[in-house]
């Protein structure tokens, strides 16, 4: 990994759950320009474990004791979903910077909400989407903003795998758990539909709006059988750009995730891996007037730690925000809750006319 920058962003995170385990404590502790400054869980317990383990300078019981550390400059939320809006909230009150896990909230005005403090406080918020750290799709996107020329169709599909979990245990380091740990009031997962979307659809979304830009409306149906959440989304685009979406839960099949663009001087076809893999999107660019294709290689595809590394660039030197911001995180909400109103209604949803929670 690279040598640690003089000057590093001091982060906290929040939750010492899974998705600290697996993805954040190492990015903090591999980030070049980032350093594990300290660990917040109320599960003593686990967090002594982690703390033993990932060798922060500090740890917490008390959230608000880690915001009102004068050291502390940055914070990952790393909870269940329900916690993210007020636990961003209290570290933008507090000065701090936020990398908050995806979705950034579970409802389009819970996730306006942070609009006002984070203009308040001048404070930055970053969402973590961390698959526009993936070099395959940076690859991507920088052909479709540049010599690819007009968009004109985009297919996209995340489709999970009913071997997903025999092959993510052989990869993520054990995880360890509490008794003592907080849950949120209400089971997520009692309505598999909107957990779901949540958890995967706030990926596929994303990629959508990254490549191919505002979402203007969506035409939802889903499909449950067989033991299988379907959604089939045709999407409006802002730009007139005409859009597919695929979201399976869970297919009989590998991990299937990609891509499919049309544009008006060649083609992008990508192939994403299961995320835990760690390993970069074989996407294949096709340039008409070369009549060929070219591919990168990626060997970098720790997206986690590249997100962090780009977050803190973005802190510490005002470097141009390559992730997804506060805006994007409302917009992938908004889409959301758009698709889950037109699968109920039948019809057709614009964006600008929705409210309400996923």
């Amino acid at each position: 990994m690279s040598k640690k920058e003089d000057r590093v962003l001091r982060v906290g995170v929040l939750g010492c759950g899974p998705i600290a385990q697996a993805a954040h404590f190492e990015s903090c502790t591999k980030a070049r320009n980032a350093t594990l400054h300290a660990i917040c869980d109320v599960a003593d317990d686990l967090r002594t474990r982690m703390a033993a383990t990932h060798a922060p300078s500090r740890d917490f019981a008390d959230y608000d004791a880690m915001l009102a550390d004068p050291d502390l400059e940055a914070v990952i939320i790393a909870t269940s979903d329900a916690f993210h809006v007020p636990a961003a909230r209290r570290a933008l009150e507090a000065g701090k910077h936020v990398l908050c896990e995806k979705p950034l909230a579970l409802s389009v005005e819970d996730a306006e909400s942070l609009r006002g403090v984070a203009a308040a406080t001048g404070t930055i918020l970053q969402v973590g989407h961390m698959k526009r750290f993936d070099a395959g799709l940076q690859a991507a996107k920088a052909f479709i903003d540049g010599p690819m020329g007009q968009m004109v169709a985009l297919k996209a599909w995340y489709c999970d795998s009913t071997h997903r979990y025999p092959m993510t245990d052989a990869v993520q380091p054990l995880m360890v758990t509490s008794a003592k740990a907080r849950k949120p009031a209400e089971n997520p997962k009692a309505d598999l539909a909107r957990y779901y979307m949540l958890a995967h659809g706030s990926h596929l979304v994303d990629t959508a709006r990254y490549f191919a830009g505002e979402i203007a409306a969506v035409d939802a149906r889903l499909s449950m059988r067989a033991g299988m959440h379907c959604w089939f989304v045709d999407v409006e685009f802002a730009s007139g750009t005409l859009g597919h979406l695929d979201l399976t839960v869970a297919v009989r099949m590998d991990w299937h995730e990609g891509f499919q663009i049309y544009g008006e001087h060649g083609s992008v076809l990508g192939k994403t891996y299961n995320p835990w893999y760690y390993r970069s999107s074989e996407v294949d660019i096709f340039h008409e007037a070369e009549g060929g294709s070219r591919r990168v290689l990626g060997a970098d595809g720790h997206f986690y730690r590249r997100q962090l590394e780009g977050f803190a660039d973005v802190v510490l030197h005002g470097a141009p925000m390559t992730g997804a911001d506060l805006e994007d995180g409302i917009a992938s909400v908004r889409a959301m809750v758009a698709i889950a109103q037109s699968v109920r209604s039948g019809r057709p949803v614009r964006l600008a006319d929705v409210s309400g929670p996923v």
